[in-house]
């Protein structure tokens, strides 16, 4: 395993990438590579009322949120992954056990395996599909490498899904 997931019971979000990039891994911190908007982003949106850094993506748990990836034993872009890769499985068993609010996929990638579509057919925001209770919501990636199609107003989104919940924990 790369990174160990960032969950416990009752989140209001788990956010979901399709797997650990390189530089994250090197780091051994989530969303670390030069150019990744993530923690910016939470912060920008009001989903952390602070700028956490890569190295303290554990503090996530403070606002009621939680990290993990699709891919937990292989790491790098999209374009490396093989469909073997991908838990989807495990990734079902960690929702329906840890029962957060809504799991949002870090871009078309992660959402595309998960629902075993191509990342075309997949459309931005809040998805018809659900793992038991849990709602799935599509968000642009915040990789750098993903600026031609950035579009934070589906973060705001995510903001106003879960009101004010995450400014009140810590």
């Amino acid at each position: 395993m790369i990174l160990q997931d960032v969950l416990k019971p009752d989140l209001d979000i788990v956010f979901c990438g399709s797997a650990v990039g390189s530089a994250s891994a090197l780091k051994q911190a989530y969303y670390a590579g030069n150019g990744n908007k993530f923690y910016s982003t939470l912060a920008k949106t009001g989903l952390t009322p602070v700028l956490l850094l890569p190295a303290q993506y554990l503090n996530v748990l403070d606002y009621n949120l939680g990290l993990t990836d699709m891919v937990k034993n292989v790491s790098g872009s999209d374009s490396i992954l093989k469909k073997d890769d991908f838990d989807i499985e495990g990734f079902k068993k960690k929702i329906l056990n840890y029962q957060p609010k809504l799991v949002c996929f870090n871009g078309k990638a992660a959402a595309a395996s998960f629902l075993s579509k191509k990342t075309k057919d997949i459309e931005y925001g809040l998805l018809p599909d659900k793992i038991g209770a849990t709602k799935l919501f599509v968000a642009p990636s915040t990789s750098g490498n993903a600026n031609g199609v950035w579009d934070e107003s589906y973060w705001f989104m995510l903001r106003e899904f879960i009101g004010n919940n995450a400014l009140n924990k810590k």
